[in-house]
């Protein structure tokens, strides 16, 4: 029976969430021995699994050097999805800049990096949200009023301080009521798609834990949002050499149109819970890899 071991970390050891124990299932479903892995585990023997999905690998940021060289090792001694090439290219949010200059809607960006002026970005003077280029789960994310440059360059200068480059964009208030909309796809087709309530409150603090909770509802989405994001996984696929087993791209709506947020191609909850089928349709594109 082929082992697929799902990639998580030590704060879930357990996979202890509905959507990594439905995907476990439905692997389970179909012949195949699906079970938790922690990462950074030394015990862990990845030679001995036939594939290894990285599913809730979620305290990577502050440690991606260790987090894309244990993505080496592992896929030099077995299947690794998504690939090292992937998950280098999807955790540094610097790929944004790459998708503007390829033409595809982006939310406006600014990056400062480490020796930068904290508060010399272009989006000071209006409300705009402050993250590390390497991020997950909205941790160490604030939005700032036009009104708050001193609160706004004080979270620039720590996270600069730490040697984290910085991604800065204007908040786009249409979010507040329409909300994201994540497109989710396995091996470059959509699946389906979701609507994420807005995360971030003005005044709001830092996020605790791994994560910030999210609402999230079913959505059908429009076909703007749809052409985007398969464009979206178009580049991903020419740039990469091969689509990502798993992908999820995060729109914003825009004045024009939909606004490319993030592209997930490495620990994203894929809401599988939330569409007819899309749970096996995932574990069909493993078992898929396995033949």
């Amino acid at each position: 029976m082929p082992r697929v071991a799902l990639a998580t970390s030590r704060e879930v050891p357990g996979l202890l969430d509905d959507e990594g124990l439905l995907l476990r299932d439905r692997l389970r479903a179909r012949g195949l021995d699906a079970g938790p892995a922690v990462w950074d585990d030394p015990e862990v023997a990845w030679d001995a699994v036939d594939l290894v999905l990285v599913r809730s690998t979620w305290d990577y940021a502050l440690r991606r050097t260790a987090f894309l060289a244990w993505a080496d090792e592992v896929a030099g001694r077995t299947r690794l999805y998504n690939p090292p090439a992937v998950l280098a290219w999807t955790t540094d949010k610097h790929y944004l800049l790459e998708l503007a200059d390829a033409g595809l809607p982006v939310v406006p960006s600014a990056i400062v990096e480490p020796g930068g002026d904290p508060d010399g970005h272009p989006f000071r003077a209006v409300e705009h949200v402050v993250k590390p280029c390497v991020s997950a789960g909205s941790k160490d994310t604030l939005r700032c009023g036009a009104d708050e440059t001193a609160r706004s360059a004080g979270h620039v200068r720590r996270l600069l301080d730490a040697g984290r480059p910085v991604l800065v964009q204007p908040y786009l208030p249409a979010v507040d009521e329409v909300g994201e909309t994540a497109v989710v796809a396995f091996d470059g087709v959509a699946s389906h798609a979701v609507r994420k309530g807005a995360l971030l409150t003005r005044g709001a603090g830092l996020v605790d834990g791994l994560f910030a909770a999210e609402d999230i509802t079913a959505r059908d989405p429009s076909p703007a949002e749809t052409d985007v994001a398969a464009r979206v996984l178009d580049h991903v696929t020419a740039h990469l050499g091969a689509a990502p087993l798993y992908a999820r791209v995060d729109l914003l709506p825009g004045a024009d149109g939909p606004l490319v947020l993030e592209v997930e191609l490495a620990e994203p909850s894929l809401f599988l819970g939330h569409a007819e089928g899309a749970a096996d349709r995932l574990a069909a594109a493993v078992a898929q890899r396995l033949r």
